[in-house]
């Protein structure tokens, strides 16, 4: 099982938008709106690397009212 952590930025006036739109994305397993650097947290499981990347370039990336984000892989947990 693959796993990473998404950091979201987002545009203004967008977040209860894109936390719900991220949140119904397949592979997503908990979503958070945050406080500081970055709007949103979201926690992703895939079976394999590849379908992790789908997630986030076919999913989160396409979200209307995301502007960046920052994936951190899980290496061991």
């Amino acid at each position: 099982m693959n796993k990473a952590y998404v950091l979201i930025n987002i545009e203004a006036g967008k977040a209860n938008e894109v936390l719900n739109a991220v949140r119904s994305l397949d592979g997503v397993k908990q979503v958070h709106l945050t406080m500081g650097l970055h709007d949103l947290v979201a926690y992703l499981e895939a079976d394999d690397l590849f379908k992790l990347r789908d997630v986030i370039t076919e999913g989160i990336h396409k979200v209307n009212g995301v502007s960046r984000t920052v994936t951190m892989p899980v290496v061991n947990s």
